[in-house]
């Protein structure tokens, strides 16, 4: 690229994150505006990039005002009203979405992209840990906080494998030429961008089709996806437990472990120990392990990789764990995730209490999925509900919280964030599980203040 600055406008996005830290590794210069300063921000201004919260052209450094040489990078989550936007589109920069940026990469480097409604966070930054901590190493950028090398970032100086998290949102996905493909799910999402299930898997069709000549494909087996590949791309199928080109066979679950044997094509290696054993990552890690393993990773490398592997921020992370209270927080925001998550931890802690607390994210996925997020949360020995995030949603009239409370069928309360830790402590519980893609995580810190002396 011929640009020696790089803007963000919505910089704190974990993606948009990475690709700044990318930047700014390779020497160039990097700044941006955030509407939240967030943990993550306050850790991009730690590493010298400049942000600002105003929306302000004013605060915009002259070094990012000439267009000759800098490049504009923005989310979609920032609305076309947004003056520091204007300003941009008005004065001829060039203004790039985070996808035509990782696109270019893909093009530089050999791209493994893993797409999917659900666990593609997960099974990417496996993906990356397996290949980092072997001989064959990667670059990745990541959909969430690794929390074996407390980034969303990995850089190689040897090895010009790229992990990617393909993003379906506004059809992201698209502007990417990937190596090897994973797709984990096709079940419907952001159907406001969307409008049909049909179109959503439209979309992953023409995904698969962009995958290089001399690459693969590797689907979940039994999706309702028709791969549209070019002549010489091989297609592998996976399963958690199911006979496929990769599976798990053996999986044994107790005391707090999972372990299982992972079934290849040509060879079986046994005793994969998960580091975070959660069911719902015995596929995931399927999934991971085969990109690793076809790109040379060893049967010893995955073994000592799965054991070795601590999660990501915000996934099945565990806050406090005493004789008395287990906290676990989970970015689940779909009803398929919620239901993995709460079925997770109901195998794990069989004979305990479970509350769970769940913020709805978008109105539109409220509106779509409220039903299925009902059943999910009816799981529960006690579902509680704070008020909905809107992230980039104007709300929608008659859709809320409440609209997914009224179907829950086990015991429910409904709340708000302000008043959630006194309500939580007039609350019998063994475990608490938070679940939510929005900002019920910044409540974490007090939550687990408030509780961690709890009997």
């Amino acid at each position: 690229m011929h640009y020696k600055n790089f803007y963000f406008l919505g910089i704190g996005g974990i993606g948009m994150s990475a690709i700044a830290r990318y930047f700014k590794a390779k020497g160039y210069n990097v700044a941006g505006y955030d509407r939240t300063q967030s943990r993550l921000c306050q850790e991009l201004e730690a590493e010298g990039i400049d942000i600002h919260y105003t929306d302000d052209v004013a605060q915009i450094a002259n070094t990012f005002k000439d267009k000759t040489t800098t490049l504009i990078v923005y989310t979609p989550a920032i609305p076309a009203e947004h003056s520091e936007f204007i300003y941009f589109k008005q004065n001829g920069f060039e203004i790039q979405k985070r996808a035509q940026v990782l696109g270019e990469v893909t093009r530089l480097e050999r791209g493994l992209c893993v797409a999917g409604t659900h666990g593609k966070t997960t099974t990417s930054t496996m993906t990356a840990h397996l290949l980092k901590q072997s001989h064959v190493d990667c670059n990745a950028f990541l959909g969430g906080i690794s929390k074996n090398y407390t980034s969303n970032l990995l850089l190689s100086d040897k090895s010009d494998l790229v992990v990617i998290e393909a993003d379906e949102f506004d059809r992201s996905f698209h502007h990417l030429t990937p190596y090897m493909a994973v797709i984990t799910a096709v079940d419907a999402d952001h159907l406001d961008i969307y409008g049909t299930h049909e179109a959503y898997l439209e979309s992953f069709a023409h995904f698969t089709s962009l995958i290089r000549e001399d690459g693969c494909l590797i689907v979940k087996k039994d999706i309702a996806l028709q791969p549209r590949l070019g002549k010489n791309v091989k297609l592998y199928t996976y399963s958690a437990t199911e006979k496929a080109d990769f599976y798990a066979k053996n999986v044994r679950v107790g005391n707090g472990t999972i372990i299982f044997d992972f079934v290849t094509p040509t060879e079986t290696i046994s005793d994969i120990e998960l580091g975070v054993p959660m069911l719902v990552n015995v596929e995931n890690s399927v999934a991971a392990m085969a990109l690793a393993w076809l790109n040379g990773v060893t049967a010893n490398e995955l073994r000592n990789g799965m054991k070795s592997y601590a999660g990501i921020r915000r996934r099945f992370e565990t806050w406090l764990k005493t004789d008395h209270l287990t906290i676990i927080d989970d970015y689940a925001h779909h009803p398929a995730e919620v239901e993995a998550s709460i079925k997770s931890v109901k195998a794990l802690y069989a004979d305990k209490k479970v509350l769970g607390v769940f913020q709805p994210h978008l109105y539109t996925r409220t509106r779509d999925f409220y039903k299925e997020f009902a059943a999910a949360l009816s799981h529960l020995d006690e579902a509680m509900l704070v008020e909905l995030y809107p992230a980039r949603e104007q709300p929608i009239e008659g859709i809320s919280s409440k609209t997914i409370f009224d179907e829950i069928t086990c015991p429910k309360t409904l709340t708000t964030k302000e008043k959630l830790i006194e309500t939580l402590k007039n609350k019998q519980f063994d475990v608490l599980l938070t679940l939510g893609a929005g900002d019920i995580d910044t409540y974490l810190p007090k939550i687990v203040e408030a509780l961690k002396t709890k009997r």
